[in-house]
């Protein structure tokens, strides 16, 4: 990517596992590592991408499907860790390279890449989305939030990149096979975001020439295509607008401008 421009590859997004790398001028920044560090190390090739010029892996929260390979690959590729203190503490990673601690509403820099840490609504210890600042633009990666906090949306409406999450069709959910409390869970301000959800953030503010990756689309409540239908209704553009991953071993780049 030049250097007035951002890249971000999501390589996974979803229940099975989720990682993305985010680069602006030679700085590469790796969100969550929630596959294996072999799975993360193929999907990266494909991607093009080379995990030795990854300089920070950072953490949003502590489940499984964000952490799996974070410790390996820390170790692997002498990797600092970033991540708050109770996420740290709650993930079950093993030993990493380094770990720097942040602070939600503390931005600290990686490069000239500006990183402003905010908490999210989430079963978890103290989850974090993160808004990414360079050279005048802004992207924002929020994934596995029941609702999106006023912090949240002021930045998703500044942001010319987002990477939101879209993860279920609430009807699909509510007659699906799941038992009711994983259901109340889901739908709930703790949970994860419905397509409606994720179309209702997005629709508000100015949002002519964002550019959209709809993230952790659920493979039992969602599907691809009408995370993207929903959503493009409520803004009033066409679905080729919409980012996502559509097959499994998929990985996409989003670039912003």
């Amino acid at each position: 990517m030049g250097a007035n421009g951002i890249e971000l590859h999501v390589l996974a997004s979803g229940s099975d596992g989720n990682c993305a790398v985010l680069q602006a001028d030679g700085v590469s920044v790796m969100i969550d590592a929630g596959l294996s560090g072999r799975a993360i190390s193929r999907l990266a090739s494909a991607a093009g991408l080379d995990l030795k010029e990854v300089t920070a892996i950072l953490i949003t929260h502590e489940h499984v499907d964000h952490v799996k390979g974070a410790g390996v690959l820390s170790r692997r590729f002498d990797i600092p860790l970033y991540a708050n203190l109770r996420t740290f503490n709650a993930s079950n990673i093993g030993k990493v390279s380094s770990w720097v601690e942040f602070q939600t509403f503390s931005m600290f820099r990686i490069g000239d890449l500006q990183i402003n840490p905010l908490p999210t609504s989430h079963h978890a210890v103290k989850p974090t989305a993160f808004s990414f600042s360079f050279d005048g633009k802004k992207c924002l990666v929020a994934t596995d939030l029941g609702k999106v906090t006023p912090e949240i949306q002021v930045e998703l409406e500044e942001s010319g990149l987002a990477m939101l999450e879209s993860n279920h069709d609430i009807d699909m959910l509510m007659n699906g096979s799941y038992p009711q409390f994983l259901k109340t869970l889901i739908k709930g301000e703790r949970g994860h975001l419905s397509n409606d959800d994720c179309a209702e953030a997005l629709s508000k503010g100015h949002t002519d020439g964002r550019k959209v990756f709809l993230a952790h689309i659920s493979k039992n409540n969602n599907r691809p295509e009408i995370a993207r239908r929903t959503v493009a209704a409520s803004l009033g553009c066409s679905t080729n607008r919409l980012h996502c991953l559509e097959e499994d071993a998929e990985v996409k780049c989003v670039t912003y401008p």
